[in-house]
């Protein structure tokens, strides 16, 4: 689905819609208190968020592994696999899963890293355990509390911030701001913005999304489509590119793309002498005879300063 306007700002709607919202942070919040969280034997980093949509969570995860990898430890990621129909726990193979399998994600991690699925996260901790994980990347769970974790991330679009501050439906947030913070142990502001961060007072990383590889597009005349939480983001980081945008078309996130919508993308395309591009995510989820024409640009995030990364991902290897 398309972020409503009215996250973003006061409104009547958002208003109305409140009482839900308050229903739904009670839930969650009956969920923390009741939990009884499983030990794995790896330690656990939670990479998550507090609002619905995209908030750039997916190459911080990306980062943290290659980061940790380097360092020549054995990490997996755990994800729930949102959008793929497999419940796990299983094993990404991207030679034989499609993002319908498992998610688009999961499948676009699985190059970087071993990916385990699992909508049970504790059997998905088990299976890491199994595979001699020395630390897992928890993608996403921020509001899962079967695994009990070691360090909690939350990542927040510094542009957007929390919206209007309601939660679900009424706004963006899936817990009250203020709780869901006083469980993290750092916060990643993705982007530029200076949102405020109530109530927390511990470390805060800066990252910026940049493109990866995009040099071929320099300069080129361009038909873009996204299927993510804020396409306008991928839009924008094409015009710093200086690709010629002749057309943009903005699809709901984790779209499930058909063939007569990618014909009429490359139809498109033809008719306006243009390329046709589209993110990396929205790449995998195409079926493979869809693919042929399409130009994916992948981002990955750049830390500021470029070592911001080390001492927090140093504090869990000690505890290894």
């Amino acid at each position: 689905m398309h972020a409503p306007e009215f996250w973003s700002r006061p409104s009547l709607a958002a208003t109305a819609l409140s009482p839900i919202g308050w229903i739904y942070g009670a839930i969650t919040d009956w969920k923390r208190t009741h939990a009884s969280p499983y030990r794995a034997r790896a330690k656990v980093i939670c990479v998550g968020n507090l609002t619905a949509g995209g908030s750039g969570k997916t190459p911080i995860v990306e980062a943290i592994v290659r980061n940790l990898k380097a360092q020549g430890v054995h990490v997996v990621v755990l994800s729930r696999g949102y959008g793929g129909h497999l419940a796990g726990p299983i094993m990404v193979n991207p030679q034989i899963h499609t993002a319908g399998d498992v998610g688009d994600e999961p499948l676009m991690l699985s190059a970087t890293a071993p990916v385990i699925v699992a909508r049970d996260r504790e059997k998905g901790a088990i299976l890491a355990d199994i595979e001699g994980a020395d630390i897992i990347v928890m993608d996403d769970g921020y509001q899962n509390f079967a695994l009990e974790k070691d360090i909690s991330i939350v990542v927040v679009d510094a542009e957007k911030g929390f919206g209007n501050g309601r939660i679900l439906p009424a706004g963006p947030l899936r817990e009250p701001a203020a709780r869901g913070l006083a469980r993290a142990d750092a916060v990643v502001l993705v982007g530029q913005g200076a949102p405020a961060l109530p109530g927390y007072s511990g470390p805060v990383l800066r990252a910026n999304l940049v493109p990866r590889g995009g040099e071929p597009l320099t300069g080129r005349k361009a038909v873009a489509f996204a299927g993510i939480g804020r396409p306008e983001k991928f839009f924008a980081t094409l015009s710093t590119l200086k690709v010629d945008l002749s057309v943009t078309q903005a699809f709901p996130d984790h779209h499930r793309f058909t063939p007569a919508e990618i014909s009429q993308l490359k139809a498109k395309a033809k008719q306006e002498g243009a390329m046709l591009v589209t993110t990396e995510k929205d790449f995998v989820r195409l079926a493979p005879a869809d693919r042929e024409g399409i130009a994916a640009l992948p981002v990955v995030a750049q830390f500021e300063p470029v070592n911001a990364l080390d001492a927090l991902l140093a504090s869990v290897r000690m505890k290894a």
